[in-house]
């Protein structure tokens, strides 16, 4: 995939414009209100984010024009869906939304075809989670996902299972002010939790050395099995702000248990 060229999808990338905050915030209020050239003044001014994301599938044999469409309508669709009433930047949440867009298109586009009635389930189960958590502000259970387009819970895992590529721990889903997010770090992991290490040593006497803070996310993250999501929602900073609490708090209690 030529991820040089100048010109794709007969868009001059050299040329891409970059919006201010304060463009980025007039532009976004006139959308609410239905003007139609504002939209298209945003989606130019945020085409660099597509961009960004293609990179990311470098090794993908897909052709870069196909691609860079594809993120696109991820882009358009968090311009329509994305709420500023949030405390939430737009690239924060529009960054995930392109690559699950790509994503789907690389899945419907593998050599390893996935029936159309299993492809439909799985992309409504996806639709609908995405508006519950617009919704409600947290992750949706299967069961909610399951009452809310009517088909049963076990026709979604199985959906959602069969569309499913291969990801890595590792894999950054997007950075937040240098922090970068990786799919580790929005995983509720309640069979291995890490507290294993840590049980058999002086756990009680690691977490003292914590600020109040930093023991509350550990005790909430590796004793209460919440995902760094819901840790974030019930402390009231960003999932970023977790993660490099969260850490920061490991490296500590693990420093403090080597040189004791």
């Amino acid at each position: 995939m030529a991820l040089n060229k100048v010109e794709i999808c007969g868009v001059n990338t050299s040329k891409l414009p970059l919006l201010k905050n304060d463009e980025k915030e007039a532009l976004f209020a006139r959308i609410k209100e239905g003007d139609t050239e504002a939209r298209e003044t945003y989606i130019k001014g945020n085409l660099r984010l597509v961009l960004s994301v293609i990179k990311r599938f470098s090794n993908s044999n897909e052709n870069v024009d196909d691609l860079f469409q594809i993120g696109c309508i991820g882009l358009i669709k968090a311009i329509d869906n994305f709420d500023s009433t949030l405390d939430v930047k737009f690239s924060t949440y529009a960054v995930p939304m392109i690559i699950g867009e790509i994503r789907r298109y690389l899945r419907d586009n593998n050599a390893i075809r996935v029936s159309r009635s299993l492809r439909d389930t799985a992309y409504k189960a996806i639709y609908a989670k995405e508006n519950l958590m617009k919704k409600n502000l947290k992750e949706p259970t299967v069961n909610e996902i399951a009452d809310e387009i009517g088909i049963s819970k076990e026709d979604i895992v199985f959906a959602l299972d069969a569309i499913q590529s291969p990801v890595s721990l590792y894999e950054p889903v997007y950075t937040e002010g240098g922090d970068a997010l990786y799919v580790m770090d929005q995983i509720s992991d309640k069979k291995n939790k890490e507290e294993r290490w840590i049980e058999e040593l002086s756990l009680s006497e690691a977490m003292k050395k914590l600020g109040e803070r930093e023991r509350y996310i550990i005790q909430l993250r590796f004793f209460e099995g919440k995902t760094q999501m819901e840790v974030a929602e019930e402390i009231h900073i960003s999932q970023a702000q977790v993660s490099r609490l969260e850490k920061n708090a490991l490296h500590n209690m693990r420093n403090y248990l080597i040189e004791k």
